[in-house]
């Protein structure tokens, strides 16, 4: 499934923007994500950092619940702004993979170049599922 390039184009630019947000004064890697519903809503995430590591959050999460928070369940893509380009993290990949392994993933670095495009599926292959839970 492929977005239309009008949309990619609207989700990198939020990604883009929305990365500026970022809170992230320990490794300064400021990430910035927008996901894209079924319904054609947009709703952004950024990383938050803590003091206390573990507890921070990656903004592909954040915008993820976000949408949850807005009732939204099905989603078509997610544009990652970040530094590098880089992909997102086990944590993330299996959190998209509950909501469709053919959720399409863009990543962007800073400059706003695409540096990769593919599906959550490519990214987690073999993903933990609600069909491994054993049902007693």
């Amino acid at each position: 499934m492929t977005i239309p390039q009008q949309d990619k184009g609207k989700l990198i630019e939020r990604a883009m923007s929305v990365r500026a947000q970022a809170y992230a004064p320990y490794s300064n890697y400021h990430v910035g994500a927008s996901l894209l519903t079924n319904t054609g809503e947009i709703f952004d995430g950024v990383n938050v950092e803590n003091a206390s590591y573990t507890v921070g959050i990656c903004a592909e999460r954040n915008a993820v619940f976000q949408a949850v928070a807005h009732n939204q369940r099905s989603f078509r893509a997610i544009a990652v702004a970040t530094d590098n380009g880089g992909s997102p993290c086990g944590a993330c990949r299996q959190v998209l993979s509950e909501f469709g392994l053919d959720i399409e993933v863009i990543t962007l670095d800073s400059q706003g170049n695409i540096i990769m495009e593919t599906t959550v599926a490519k990214l987690l292959p073999q993903a933990f599922g609600p069909e491994h839970l054993t049902q007693e």
